[in-house]
C-alpha cells in the first residue's frame, strides 16, 4: 500500500471528530434507531480503518462516508429481512425443535452469508439455482418457467455452482 493509499491516523481521528455527529445523526434519521444507528456509524470508520483511503477532508469526506454507510445500511436491511423470514419459519415449529441461541446466530449468519453469495449472481443463475434446489424441479421444468432451453439451464447451473464454488473457497481463505 502507498502513502497516498492510506489513512493516516490523525487524520482518521479528525474525520472521526469533524463527521461522527453529523454521520450518526443522518444515520439515525434513516434508521429511526439511534442504537443501531451509533453501530452503523462505528462500522463505516471502521472500514476506513481497515481498507484505508485519502481523502481530502473539505471536500468528499462527508460522500465517500455517506457511500460506506449507504452500503452498511443496505446490508443491516437485509440482514433485518432475514431474521424476521428466520423468526417465522421458527414459529411454525414446536418450541421443542428450536435451536439454542448461539446456534440461531449461526444459522442466521450463514444465511446472510449465503444471500450475499447469492446475489452476486445474475438473474436467470440464481433463479434456476433456487428452482433447482429449493423446489426440486427439473431442468426441463425449469427451462418451462424462464422460457430457455434445458441446455441453457445447464449453462445456468454451471455458472451458479461455479459462483458458489469460488465463493466458498474465498471465504474459507479469508478465515485461514
Amino acid at each position: 500500500m502507498s502513502g497516498s493509499d492510506t489513512l493516516a491516523q490523525p487524520t482518521l481521528a479528525m474525520l472521526y471528530a469533524d463527521h461522527h455527529g453529523w454521520l450518526h445523526a443522518w444515520l439515525r434519521r434513516k434508521l429511526g434507531c439511534a442504537f443501531t444507528a451509533e453501530d452503523l456509524a462505528q462500522d463505516t470508520f471502521l472500514r476506513l480503518l481497515v481498507r484505508p483511503r485519502a481523502l481530502d477532508a473539505d471536500k468528499n469526506s462527508r460522500a465517500y462516508l455517506t457511500t460506506i454507510a449507504k452500503g452498511l445500511v443496505v446490508d443491516h436491511w437485509r440482514r433485518a429481512d432475514i431474521e424476521r423470514a428466520w423468526l417465522a419459519a421458527m414459529m411454525e415449529r414446536p418450541e421443542a425443535f428450536h435451536p439454542s441461541a448461539e446456534h440461531q446466530a449461526i444459522l442466521i449468519e450463514t444465511l446472510v452469508e449465503v444471500d450475499r453469495i447469492l446475489a452476486a449472481l445474475a438473474d436467470k443463475p440464481r433463479e434456476a439455482f433456487l428452482l433447482a434446489h429449493l423446489h426440486d424441479l427439473t431442468y426441463a421444468e425449469i427451462g418451462a418457467r424462464l422460457q430457455v432451453s434445458e441446455r441453457m439451464v445447464k449453462k445456468y447451473m454451471a455458472q451458479a455452482m461455479l459462483h458458489c464454488l469460488t465463493a466458498a473457497s474465498s471465504f474459507h481463505a479469508a478465515l485461514a
